[in-house]
């Protein structure tokens, strides 16, 4: 039995497609694993970050209470002393004593406050450096797409059929095919 030529390009045209289906879908599969993998370094250096971040605002918030504790322990201290000055001394609180715990109240209070304020902005940006990490892991995400092995079949069939309508075409222009 012999092969036409035609015939024989027809079997090496579909065995060409079907090495092609095959690499192209081991391709797929090698592209999908990694835009996973990908995906899972992002999530991961995310979470690395939000830890380090969680870290960071909490030890400056144990540092701000530390402060303000040993503020108000040493405010105790003073006015405990201060008070027991004047009565060992026999002396009343007058005008001026009293002007003096004043003034010694109103800069504890500014102190208290500045701890405060300082705080409310390593918070803001402590929320601030959250969405920073949340938009880095987006973009460093990439978009998974799943192998489609129906759609490359469906293209090396398509390939096979498009070489078999030439040929047949080819040979129908020469006269050839009657």
């Amino acid at each position: 039995m012999c092969v036409q030529a035609t015939t024989g390009m027809m079997i090496v045209s579909a065995l060409s497609s079907a090495m092609q289906y095959q690499q192209a879908k081991q391709q797929q599969k090698n592209d999908y694993a990694q835009q996973k993998r990908t995906n899972e370094l992002a999530k991961e250096n995310a979470i690395r970050r939000y830890a380090s971040e969680q870290l960071k605002i909490n030890q400056k918030l144990k540092l701000a209470q530390e402060k303000g504790y040993d503020a108000k322990l040493k405010s105790k201290v003073t006015r405990a002393k201060f008070i027991s000055n004047l009565a060992s001394s026999n002396l009343a609180l007058s005008g001026s004593t009293e002007a003096l715990m004043s003034d010694y109240y109103r800069v504890e209070g500014n102190y208290i406050t500045s701890l405060n304020r300082n705080m409310n902005v390593n918070i803001s940006q402590y929320e601030r450096n959250l969405e920073a990490i949340q938009f880095g892991q987006r973009s460093q995400s990439v978009y998974e797409q799943p192998p489609n092995p129906e759609l490359l079949f469906a293209s090396a069939v398509l390939n096979v059929s498009n070489t078999y309508y030439k040929n047949k075409s080819d040979r129908e222009l020469r006269g050839l095919d009657k």
